[in-house]
């Protein structure tokens, strides 16, 4: 489970909605969060959890989950299909994952979490 740790503080996601808004249209029903859809991406793949319709379904019954994706008690979790979409369609057209594994991954290094207190050392 997702612990109340460090991890929301140093996890800036407010470029995100930058980066993709020539993906998203002026027009129509609002979209998915970018935001959102980042955070149940971070769940899903720290987690465990492959089938996006589980996700869905695990991102609206676990509080911990809500609490990590800012939606509080009331907040709405996009409907699998919906999510769908937006990873398949406006995420993959987008360079948008590799860019945040990578800030994320820099990030860890300056605060010098590559190599937690008592894990084994990798042979270089």
């Amino acid at each position: 489970m997702l612990k109340n740790s460090a991890l929301p503080m140093h996890l800036d996601l407010d470029s995100v909605r930058t980066q993709l808004k020539p993906f998203y249209s002026g027009t129509g029903r609002p979209s998915v969060d970018p935001d959102l859809m980042m955070r149940m991406l971070i769940i899903g793949y720290c987690m465990g959890i492959r089938s996006e319709q589980r996700l869905c379904e695990e991102v609206h019954l676990n509080l911990a989950y809500r609490w990590f994706c800012r939606l509080g008690l009331d907040g709405r979790v996009p409907d699998h299909s919906s999510f769908s979409k937006n990873r398949h369609g406006r995420f993959r057209q987008s360079d948008i994952l590799r860019h945040l594994f990578e800030t994320v991954a820099e990030r860890c290094l300056a605060q010098d979490w590559s190599e937690p207190k008592g894990w084994p050392s990798m042979p270089a």
